[in-house]
């Protein structure tokens, strides 16, 4: 069975079947979902299908781009979800300078504040980190994520970069985009990686995986990116899928 450790089923693209498709997961060898939060709307969302399906986690938090949004009463409610029983992380959060908005020193203000806010409730970090490597690794070392733990989401920097965010105990999120022909530095930092720090997501309904690049993802597809990184390791499937089960529930602290 399949963990999928990173998930946005509350997205509108999922409202013509999103009751079908959770409840078909398991028949389809997915055990656990986690879906993430990005928002203040978008956590109490993803806190309403961890109420209503029994496979269904969460993550609760806002993503960089959103970080605008916050101020003590809405940073207050997201604490006070966070005690909720399936929540399992923090994210998603971090910096996104892509879009170069907000202005970083908004997003820096939020990331460190999610990161304390992880440290006191004792939940790990679903980090999202965007053209943001060196201000990244600098927050994590500054807020002390060693401790808190959690894993680089959609991770797409270097080699050299991903052994760093490996030195400091954190898991590499690895969706659809391996699967890319272009994703050569990707497959190398999963040739690279021990099997032990790689979880497995889609981030649906975006970054499908071939053959279903372009379209609306979903954890079905998970299989074909663990096939991938069987591949690229020279390894057994079954062996990807049993390894990241482990990792996942280790992170999340789900048994």
């Amino acid at each position: 069975m399949i963990f999928e450790t990173h998930a946005h089923y509350d997205d509108e693209q999922f409202d013509e079947d999103r009751e079908e498709l959770l409840l078909s997961l398991r028949d389809n060898g997915i055990e656990y979902v986690v879906n993430i939060g990005s928002s203040i709307e978008t956590s109490k969302n993803t806190l309403e299908l961890t109420k209503k399906y029994s496979h269904v986690y969460g993550a609760v938090g806002v993503h960089p781009n959103e970080t605008e949004e916050l101020n003590q009463s809405s940073f207050d409610l997201l604490k006070k979800m966070t005690q909720e029983p399936k929540i399992a992380a923090i994210g998603e959060i971090g910096l996104d300078y892509y879009w170069k908005e907000p202005e970083p020193v908004i997003q820096k203000e939020w990331f460190d504040r999610q990161m304390s806010l992880a440290k006191e409730v004792k939940l790990p970090i679903v980090i999202h980190s965007r053209d943001a490597a060196k201000d990244t690794i600098d927050m994590m070392n500054g807020a002390g994520a060693r401790d808190i733990g959690g894993v680089i989401h959609c991770y797409s920097y270097s080699l050299e970069t991903a052994k760093i965010f490996l030195n400091m105990g954190f898991y590499l999120g690895i969706g659809g985009v391996v699967t890319f022909n272009n994703a050569k530095k990707l497959k190398e930092v999963v040739d690279y990686a021990p099997l032990d720090r790689l979880l497995l997501e889609t981030d649906c309904p975006y970054l499908a995986p071939v053959p279903f690049r372009g379209k609306r993802n979903s954890s079905l597809y998970i299989p074909h990116i663990a096939s991938e990184i069987a591949k690229i390791k020279n390894i057994d499937y079954n062996e990807v899928i049993r390894v990241t089960m482990e990792n996942a529930k280790s992170m999340y602290k789900i048994s």
